[in-house]
Parts: structure tokens; C-alpha cells; sequence
């Protein structure tokens, strides 16, 4: 049965307005029943008025603030004692650790997408046909430069890079059955990439974007693998156009990451710990509890950074390498030595795993965005 809610004691709880049968689910109740012991309803047979809907809402608003309250305390001051106290059965004073993360996650990643204000980046994007050049070699970019980085784009300009993506693409799409003939005995990601390379070409040289008219124009094969090079191709030309979209939409997503990203590095956890009596979901837990801390320490930093135009994060993120250290020796009861060999070995698997959760979750922004 799940926690049952903190009760407000005045309107429509008060005893006299208690019932003898569950209004949920029908459950025979005592008149000193507060809730259901079936479905955790709060027994009350009285119309809900407008009054006291609000005074519930307060209610509830109060108490999960005094969760909250009791949750940060815990967490900030006292390493490693929130996920024993959680783990020992003290559930309902602290908020869920799932949850908890997730709304920090939210919090701290919109706060980072809003005020990077990734938006101007798109100033610096391809334009329509996916292209940084014009007919002349010069950027499509109306731009100021700054002066230190005008000789590079000089010399990017001489190259005629807008000339020799023009000649390919005029002899790619001069024969396109020679070139999918070509390409189909190649393994699965050489013919897609080399698939995508046709689609692009089709964009910038006709301007031609939907999938059955390139179909049908060209005389090539509708196939699974050619659907998908054109999804890339119409992504990858979104990305060209918008970096600083794209650069947002990918942050944005980086609180979900984080929930595939730390099951599997409770794994190690789990490995590192194998002889504690810890099961595989209290080591997750703790790991949900100490990501919880890194994203509070986060957001104390940015609104540092954004009140003081400093930079802070460097700051936080030592204070919570201490506080990791001290959380690990705390909960799993192992001395310095030990709990030093075993912080190193997890950091280093931590950065592992997030580079890879980085790299998938921008591949895989260049194939959705």
C-alpha cells in the first residue's frame, strides 16, 4: 500500500463527517478510521466545497515544503544519512528520491538552456540549402567577426569550398543509380552514411526535400535503409541551419539521460560493494541521492554566477567531491583507505559513462532533431 498523505484536521475531515464504508473503493471503515487501510483514501463523506479544496491544496503545499525542507537539511549537512535513514524505513519525511531528482534535473537544465541563450548560435547556421556559402565563397552569415578570426574565414573563403560541394554534388546526382549500385554491397552503416550523402546533395543542388518526390525523380529504391539516410540528411541540414537550437533541444534532454545513465553506473556500484549486505536498489538509491546534491550545488552556483557575474561551478563541484567521499565512508562504514581506492575506480567510471551518455545523446539529437 503506498504512503498515506499528511491529513488536515479541520472541514471536511473532522470526525463528524467520517463514513463506515470507503467512498473509493468500498472498503468496510471504523468511525476512528482517518484513512482507508485498503486504498490510503482520507475518510470523509462531505461534499468537497471550493473552501475546501484550497485548504487541502495549502495543506499539502505545507507539508511536502516541510519534506523538502527536512530532505535539502539532510542532504547538505549530514553525507550519507538520508539514503541509511530511507533505507531503514523513514520514508515519509523525506521526498521520494526519483522524483526529487527528476525536478532538480528539470530545474537546473532549464535554467542552463534559458540563459545560455543558445538561440543567437543559429546566426551562424547554413542557410536554406544547407550551405555556409554563398556563390562567391563568402559566409551566408550576416555577422560581425571579430578581427582576430577574419584571416581564418579569408583563407576559409579561398578555398572555394561552395565550388567543389557544388561539382560533387553535380556529379553524385548526374548518375544516381551508378552510385546506390556502388554502394549495395557495403555494410549497413557505410551504405546509410553514403545514402545520407545523396539526400544532402538532392537538398542543396534541387531543393527538393519530400522522400517519395526524390523517389520518384531519381529512379532509386524506397527501402527501409533510404528512409532512414533521409531523416539523417533532413536532420542533419536542420542542424547545419539551427546549431543553437539544436545545442538546446540536446540539453534539454539531459535530466532523462541521467535516469538510464545511473542504473547502470549502480552496477558498478553494486560490483565495487558486492560483499555489503546493500541490494542493487540501495546502492541506486544512493546514487540518486548524492546526483540529487550535485544538481543543488549547481543551481546554488548559477544563481551565484548570475547574481555576481562570477564563475562558481568550479567551486561546487570540489565541495561535492569532498561530500562524496564523506557520503561513501558514511554509508557503507569502510575506512579511508578503502573508501579512497573505491572513489577513484567510481569517479573514473562515471566519466566514462557519461562521455558515452553524452556521444548517444547527441547522435542521437542529429538523428531526431
Amino acid at each position: 500500500m503506498s504512503e498515506k498523505p499528511s491529513l488536515y484536521q479541520k472541514g471536511r475531515y473532522q470526525l463528524q463527517y467520517r463514513g463506515v464504508e470507503c467512498t473509493n473503493c468500498g472498503h468496510p471503515l471504523d468511525m476512528s478510521d482517518r484513512f482507508c487501510p485498503s486504498c490510503s483514501q482520507a475518510n470523509s463523506t462531505k461534499k468537497l466545497t471550493l473552501k475546501d479544496f484550497f485548504d487541502e491544496f495549502f495543506s499539502t503545499l505545507i507539508s511536502y515544503d516541510s519534506k523538502l525542507l527536512k530532505t535539502l537539511t539532510a542532504l547538505l549537512i549530514y553525507p550519507g544519512k538520508i539514503t541509511k535513514d530511507y533505507l531503514s524505513g523513514k520514508r515519509v519525511s523525506y521526498t521520494n528520491p526519483f522524483r526529487f531528482l527528476l525536478s532538480l534535473g528539470i530545474v537546473y537544465f532549464l535554467l542552463l538552456s534559458f540563459s545560455g541563450d543558445f538561440e543567437k548560435w543559429d546566426a551562424y547556421g547554413a542557410d536554406k540549402n544547407g550551405s555556409w556559402f554563398k556563390k562567391d565563397g563568402s559566409f551566408s552569415f550576416d555577422t560581425e567577426i571579430d578581427d582576430e578570426n577574419k584571416a581564418a574565414l579569408a583563407q576559409l573563403d579561398s578555398l572555394n569550398l561552395s565550388e567543389k560541394i557544388a561539382k560533387s554534388d553535380s556529379i553524385l546526382l548526374s548518375n544516381p543509380k551508378k552510385h546506390f549500385e556502388k554502394i549495395k554491397s557495403k555494410g549497413f552503416f557505410d551504405r546509410l552514411f553514403a545514402q545520407r550523402e545523396f539526400h544532402s546533395a538532392v537538398f542543396r543542388a534541387e531543393q527538393v526535400y519530400d522522400y517519395d518526390k526524390i523517389i520518384e525523380k531519381h529512379g532509386i529504391e524506397d527501402s527501409r535503409t533510404n528512409q532512414y539516410a533521409h531523416s539523417m540528411a533532413t536532420s542533419l541540414m536542420r542542424l547545419q541551419q539551427q546549431p543553437g537550437s539544436f545545442f538546446s533541444s540536446v540539453i534539454s534532454k539531459v535530466p532523462f539521460v541521467v535516469f538510464f545513465f545511473l542504473p547502470v553506473f549502480a552496477l558498478f556500484i553494486w560490483f565495487v560493494y558486492i560483499r555489503k549486505k546493500y541490494n542493487y536498489t540501495d546502492h541506486l538509491i544512493f546514487s540518486f541521492h548524492n546526483q540529487a546534491l550535485l544538481f543543488i550545488l549547481l543551481i546554488i552556483s548559477f544563481v551565484i554566477d548570475a547574481i555576481f557575474d562570477v564563475f562558481s561551478s568550479w567551486i561546487f563541484i570540489f565541495i561535492f567531491g569532498i561530500y562524496l567521499f564523506m557520503a561513501m565512508r558514511k554509508f557503507y562504514n569502510q575506512g579511508r583507505f578503502k573508501t579512497l581506492l573505491k572513489y577513484m575506480f567510481l569517479n573514473f567510471v562515471f566519466l566514462i559513462l557519461a562521455i558515452f551518455a553524452i556521444t548517444i545523446l547527441f547522435v542521437g539529437g542529429i538523428f531526431t532533431f
